[in-house]
């Protein structure tokens, strides 16, 4: 058998790599995760790290992941933007939004999931391609949890109470109970903690 042949067998039989879906979501210390560019600024500010970080993030994926009340928030702020590496990316890249209600998309590239949420998603991680992000923890992500699809999970806890808030404001929920492992933990200039997790 000769040497050219066993490269391109070996090509052919390499295993399919299954995208990983990451949620990545803003919390405070009392446990709101809602509306994170309506609290108040951090006495430290924005950090270039952290930017850096969610930009290289980005760039690891090529489908974001939405809830509508996400999209809602998105949509407008990030379409009107350009000019730097994470506005470019997310409004250029598919996005997904799970919505029963939203019939007419203005984002470019935007696809809308209102039927079996779980198979899409299932079928949109056997895809080839960089993998998922999801902004946000919302009932999508419980759903996406209990049935075993969601693989990291990145909290930005920032340190800060922004005050009462409804019980849909929060990351608790009553629903389906998960474990993590911590993977990673790092310390942003400006008092964000950011943890990652795996379930």
């Amino acid at each position: 058998m000769s040497l050219a042949f066993k490269t391109a067998r070996r090509a052919r039989v390499r295993p399919h790599r299954v995208r990983q879906l990451i949620n990545s979501t803003f919390i405070t210390l009392d446990g709101v995760v809602e509306s994170p560019h309506l609290w108040p600024s951090l006495k430290g500010g924005s950090s270039i790290e952290g930017d850096s970080i969610q930009t290289d993030l980005l760039k690891t994926c090529d489908i974001v992941l939405m809830g509508r009340r996400t999209y809602d928030v998105f949509a407008p702020a990030w379409s009107s933007r350009s000019g730097d590496p994470y506005s470019d990316r997310i409004n250029t890249m598919r996005k997904v939004v799970v919505s029963t209600t939203l019939t007419d998309p203005q984002w470019a590239n935007t696809e809308v999931v209102a039927g079996d949420v779980v198979a899409r998603v299932r079928d949109l991680k056997d895809e080839d391609g960089g993998d998922i992000v999801q902004y946000g923890f919302g009932d999508v992500s419980r759903l996406l949890l209990e049935h075993g699809l969601l693989d990291q999970l990145q909290l930005w806890i920032h340190p800060q109470l922004v005050g009462p808030s409804d019980p849909g404001d929060l990351l608790y929920r009553r629903g389906t109970t998960a474990t993590f492992e911590l993977v990673d933990s790092r310390v942003l200039s400006n008092g964000i903690i950011l943890v990652t997790y795996t379930p």
